[in-house]
């Protein structure tokens, strides 16, 4: 029997508890367990009364070994086991005296070497484990009762262990206990959840992360990443629940941190709205009102206003000693010098703060609520500028701030600056466009002879949604008014200036009264020009590429003609509700192509029918047939209804404004109407100057019967004059017309397509001062083309409220 001499042999099959053998002083087997005849071979009976010595393949020294045993433990060696029919086997072997016998006898325990082997490495990972402190241990039975911990340092407030009394440190045990009194209560409901699940389904735990702050110091922060896992005995029956603990506060506090930085990040950066990115900051921010509208920030001194632009509580209501939301503040010397430093400031004790505010209830209900334990303050700065400022507590039930907490909220300030910033440059600018725009759009509602309109214009959600759609109405001569809509390519301020100089060329070329379709092929050369001009590279704000839709409403004659470059038609509502359609018009390329031509198309609405013009998100791509869809609808159930074209749009507009557009949109309304039955007065002429006369004397009497008695000897020099070179220089027939609206309206048509222009005649000559004579007796006057000649036209003023 030796400790070195070891035989390799197989484990036999069975349970791993050791065999016993009993024998007595002399060291004869006086008997044996079931597991040792199992383990030896050879049957109970046949073993006793056979020498120790005989087991093994030496003969133990049984003399030697009885001696080494203690008076109250064992001795254990190491032997090899003499098996039958089998290789020997490498045994531990334990002597152990038995002491209530009448004579010595002596208890042999019989073990395999490598199960022996393998309970020493269990016995000493467990006691590893549980003497160690970098891993927390416990063991809870299936009441989630603790059994069973080892000293992991859990409250690092706590006494080191020396410095504790016996009578503390039984006062202190947790064993006995439930998590629900260790922890505070959230936290240990929460985590007996987790392991009564464990107890039920016999599923183990990995790597859950738990907050675990202790009962006694429920301020301190205490996150712990723990496993649990089944103890079943050899029934497979649960008997409890081991649960190995770690303390990962430090880590989890700095991932949060991360993911508090990170999460910050995204959410000013999605944003250029100043308000927006506030709010993103939570807890309670205020910013100059400078910032806020867009402006340079001024230098930040007594007094500066701030605005209270978001607010949040951990308990959800707001603190009502404090001020409001959108409240209007106005900072104090201590304040303003403490936010020009920069940098974060936080006091963990607000006695001190207290103490210097006082009874000032405007700084109390600035800074401090109620129950605030520990403040923060963080300016807010960007490019040397500061822009506001945010300010943060904790009551007394949580950690007081600390210096990490300084530095995260800089880290985040920083960037919320620069966002805030950003979105102020970004405010500023879009105002800009806003302005720029609409300054160049038409005055929202405009009531001519022709018709009833209503332009809305509504800017994008950011600076690149705004600038691109436009509209306008223009009167022209005769009572005739056009309609213009359409949409520039690029935002923003480019666009907007863009915008403008197309407006411009449209008012240009529609004063020379040419047909939409030859205005727009105009207006497309002239686009070409504007393009070649533009810098190379640039393309936000270029007139090439944009959309416009040219339409004219005769009220005399009833008719409109329309023409298209690339843009919708518009919707036509019947004023009796029987159709609302699109209006069948092709639209021709886009502005800047060249050379292609524009299709014309006439109609002939009723009086009291609706044309809808849209531009931008409003008619853009898949969205125009749900959009005309939606028009159609509105406008055919409106559009004979007591309403104005004013709200009209509005209603029309009102489900797509739920939610402001991406993009800018632009809405024309128009009402058409005739002229008075009783307002316009024609005849025609043959080219005989003789006729003149008559010309004369019927213009007059027709003046006569309208009321304008004042108006007769100046109607008659301009009738004698423009029928007489009509019927001498361009022949006949010669059309004269009367139109009586806000000004009285002289036409005289004639074949020529040779435009009259106006010189000053040299006192030699005899003739040219007809036209100037004509100019000085008319308010305007001018000419247009026409498909069988042209007009020449004359406005006279006429007295009265509807001259103004």
């Amino acid at each position: 029997m030796s400790g070195s001499d070891r035989t390799p042999g197989a484990v036999p099959e069975g349970p791993e508890d050791a065999a016993v053998v009993v024998v007595d002083h002399s060291g004869t087997v006086l008997g044996c367990t079931a597991d040792a005849a199992a383990l030896i071979g050879t049957a109970a009976e046949e073993l006793k009364g056979a020498d120790v010595g005989e087991l093994f393949t030496d003969a133990p020294d049984w003399q030697e070994l009885r001696e080494r045993v203690p008076e109250t433990s064992f001795v254990s060696v190491q032997a090899d086991l003499q098996r039958r029919s089998a290789q020997p086997l490498a045994v531990r072997l334990d002597l152990l005296p038995v002491r209530a016998a009448a004579e010595p006898r002596f208890l042999l325990r019989l073990m395999p070497a490598n199960v022996a082997d393998r309970r020493d490495e269990d016995e000493a990972l467990l006691r590893a484990m549980f003497n160690q402190s970098g891993v927390g241990i416990a063991i809870h039975d299936t009441d989630l009762r603790l059994t069973r911990v080892n000293p992991f340092p859990a409250d690092p407030g706590a006494p080191p262990a020396a410095e504790r009394s016996a009578a503390e440190d039984r006062e202190a045990s947790p064993l006995g206990s439930r998590l629900g009194a260790l922890l505070v209560i959230e936290d240990g409901a929460h985590i007996e959840a987790r392991l009564r699940q464990v107890v039920e389904t016999g599923e183990p735990l990995i790597d859950v992360v738990c907050r675990a702050r202790l009962a006694r110091s429920p301020e301190r922060e205490r996150t712990v990443s723990l496993a649990a896992l089944p103890l079943r005995g050899r029934d497979g029956t649960v008997h409890g629940v081991a649960v190995t603990f770690t303390d990962v506060t430090e880590q989890e506090s700095s991932r949060r941190r991360s993911v508090l930085v990170a999460a910050a990040a995204s959410g000013l950066g999605r944003s250029l709205d100043v308000r927006r990115n506030a709010e993103t900051l939570m807890d309670l921010v205020d910013l100059t009102e400078t910032t806020l509208v867009g402006e340079e920030p001024t230098d930040f001194a007594v007094g500066t206003p701030l605005l209270r632009v978001a607010v949040a509580d951990r308990e959800g209501g707001w603190p009502s000693e404090l001020y409001p939301l959108d409240s209007m503040i106005r900072v104090q010397d201590t304040e303003s010098e403490l936010l020009r430093t920069g940098s974060a400031r936080i006091a963990r004790d607000l006695t001190e703060l207290r103490g210097r505010i006082g009874d000032d209830e405007r700084r109390s209900r600035l800074l401090l609520p109620a129950d605030a334990a520990s403040f923060m303050v963080l300016p807010l700065h960007a490019r040397g500028r500061v822009l506001g400022v945010v300010a943060l507590w904790r009551t007394a039930g949580r950690a007081p701030f600390d210096e990490q907490d300084v530095a995260l909220a800089e880290d985040i300030g920083s960037r919320a600056g620069l966002a805030i910033a950003n979105a102020r440059r970004y405010t500023r600018e879009r105002r800009t466009a806003e302005a720029l725009q609409r300054s160049l759009l038409p005055q929202p509602a405009l009531d001519v002879t022709g018709a009833e309109t209503a332009g809305i214009y509504v800017p994008g959600r950011t600076v690149a949604g705004t600038g691109g759609s436009w509209f306008d109405v223009i009167t022209l001569s005769s009572t005739r008014v056009a309609f213009v809509v359409g949409t520039v390519v690029g935002h923003g301020l480019d666009a907007a200036a863009a915008m403008g100089r197309l407006q411009t060329a449209v008012r240009t070329l529609a004063d020379l009264d040419p047909a939409p379709d030859e205005l727009l092929t105009h207006l497309d050369d002239l686009v070409m020009q504007l393009a070649h001009r533009q810098q190379p590279g640039a393309t936000n704000g270029t007139v090439r590429g944009a959309t416009c839709i040219y339409a004219v409403h005769d009220p005399v004659t009833g008719r409109c003609s329309m023409a298209s470059a690339g843009h919708p038609p518009p919707l036509l509502a019947r004023a009796d509700g029987s159709a609302a359609d699109i209006v069948k018009l092709t639209a021709g390329a886009a502005l800047g192509s060249g050379g292609a031509p524009f299709e014309p198309v006439e109609l002939e609405p009723a009086p009291g029918d609706l044309f809808v013009f849209a531009a931008g998100s409003l008619a853009d791509g898949s969205a125009q047939g749900l959009v005309a869809g939606h028009l159609a609808r509105e406008a055919g159930a409106r559009a004979h209804g007591p309403e104005s074209a004013q709200e009209l749009g509005q209603r029309i507009l009102a489900p797509f404004l739920a939610q402001p557009p991406d993009d800018d949109a632009a809405l024309l309304v128009a009402r058409v109407r005739p002229s008075p039955e009783d307002s316009v007065a024609a005849w025609e002429y043959p080219a005989d100057v003789e006729r003149v006369a008559d010309a004369r004397e019927e213009a007059a009497a027709q003046l006569t019967r309208w009321g304008l008695d004042e108006l007769v000897f100046t109607t008659e020099l301009i009738v004698s004059e423009l029928v007489t070179n009509a019927m001498r220089y361009a022949g006949g027939p010669v059309l004269l017309r009367l139109i009586r609206d806000q000004r009285l309206i002289c036409e005289v048509s004639d074949p020529s397509q040779t435009q009259p222009h106006l010189r000053r005649a040299r006192l030699t000559d005899e003739g040219g001062r007809g036209l100037y004579l004509v100019a000085q007796l008319t308010h305007r006057w001018g000419s247009r083309y026409t498909a069988s000649g042209k007009t020449i036209w004359t406005e006279q003023l006429i007295d009265g409220p509807e001259s103004e």
